[in-house]
């Protein structure tokens, strides 16, 4: 065997090694749980019909230690089936499901998690799968017999499955709501617009509008939770959502850009940031801005600008040269062409259609 014949071999070994070590540390998101559990999926058919039984369950997903906390009961090792599942849930004990969710391992065991583990929860099934859930990093879902409802316990969180019907009608109020918060942005923009070309920005017109995106972004989260957990049922939902946040993002850069020195460390500031504080505007311009709302502030031009015929590097000379929206469009046509060269009349036409666009109150 040539030498690099032995290296390719070693290759292959240390992939095998440490693939599903790699693979092994990845922890699935809550989202990714919820996913699992939405409708039409087989655990959640599974769900439905032990609820509808009106038996209990205790279901835990495979994680190393598990063996550890529990005795009892007896080996499965079948591949998984709602029905399966929904006969097994008619004894006491908690059920074992494989990682993949492709095969149920174990039946009618007694989990018996650290006591010291808090909990909030009063039944002893309850308890448990929170308890398990917590120690092992797992998700657990505990059905209850008496209330009929479906609790996931997982990344330090207790989530009450809704029902479909349910969450349509909330999905639905929640959209109604988004589509209201859409159209307020969209008239603070266009007046933006209007402010920034005639040299009119106050503070509090930059926060206003970046409380108005971030008030949708945070709806949007929610709103993500409902159609994940909707599943297949939430499709005719999705195309209006994307429709309603399309280009909100980018457009929040680029207006932190044009009136901030550290976009980034705003928009962590805004995703550690609680509804209610979003709410306040006098707050936001404190620490965004550290002065009062009716401080006039000018845009260094770069949302502007890019709705223009330029290049990248034409419009980072121009800010970096006359420092701000104002002073490049007030700016004298020999200064404009030291950068633009011989695009200074075709730039002038340009902007002077897009000046009359926004003063007709035109979406740009």
């Amino acid at each position: 065997m040539t030498e690099q014949e032995k290296k390719e071999v070693q290759k292959e070994e240390e992939d095998v090694i440490i693939q599903p070590l790699e693979e092994k540390e990845k922890k699935m998101s809550f989202l990714e749980v919820l996913s699992m559990l939405s409708p039409g999926k087989n655990f959640r058919i599974a769900l439905e019909e032990i609820i509808h039984a009106r038996d209990g369950a205790l279901i835990v997903i495979e994680e190393e230690g598990l063996k550890e906390i529990f005795e009892g009961g007896f080996k499965v090792n079948c591949k998984f089936t709602p029905q399966k599942l929904a006969e097994l849930a008619k004894m006491d004990g908690a059920i074992i499901l494989s990682s993949d969710l492709q095969k149920i391992l174990f039946a009618n065991v007694l989990l018996i998690p650290d006591t010291r583990i808090p909990s909030n929860e009063t039944g002893t099934r309850h308890k448990a799968a929170e308890r398990t859930s917590k120690q092992l990093d797992t998700p657990a879902i505990a059905v209850s017999e008496r209330r009929n409802r479906v609790s996931l316990f997982y990344d330090n969180k207790k989530y009450i499955l809704q029902d479909s019907e349910s969450l349509l009608r909330r999905a639905a109020e929640t959209l109604h709501i988004l589509e209201k918060q859409r159209e307020i942005f969209d008239e603070l923009l266009t007046n933006l617009n209007v402010l920034e070309t005639t040299n009119l920005v106050s503070v509090g017109d930059v926060c206003s509008i970046l409380q108005r995106i971030e008030i949708i972004t945070k709806m949007m989260d929610t709103m993500k939770r409902h159609l994940i957990e909707l599943g297949k049922e939430g499709i005719l939902l999705q195309a209006r959502i994307r429709e309603l946040f399309k280009g909100i993002e980018p457009l929040e850069m680029d207006i932190l850009k044009d009136y901030t020195q550290k976009p980034l460390n705003v928009k962590k500031f805004f995703s550690s940031i609680s509804f209610d504080g979003l709410l306040n505007i006098e707050s936001l311009s404190g620490f965004i801005f550290e002065a009062s709302q009716d401080k006039q502030i000018s845009p260094k031009g770069y949302r502007i600008l890019e709705k223009l015929n330029l290049t990248e590097r034409e419009i980072k000379d121009l800010i970096e040269h006359f420092k701000n929206l104002t002073n490049i469009l007030s700016a004298e046509d020999q200064d404009l062409r030291h950068i633009l060269k011989n695009k200074t009349e075709s730039f002038r036409k340009e902007l002077e259609n897009l000046k009359e666009q926004i003063m007709l109150g035109k979406k740009i």
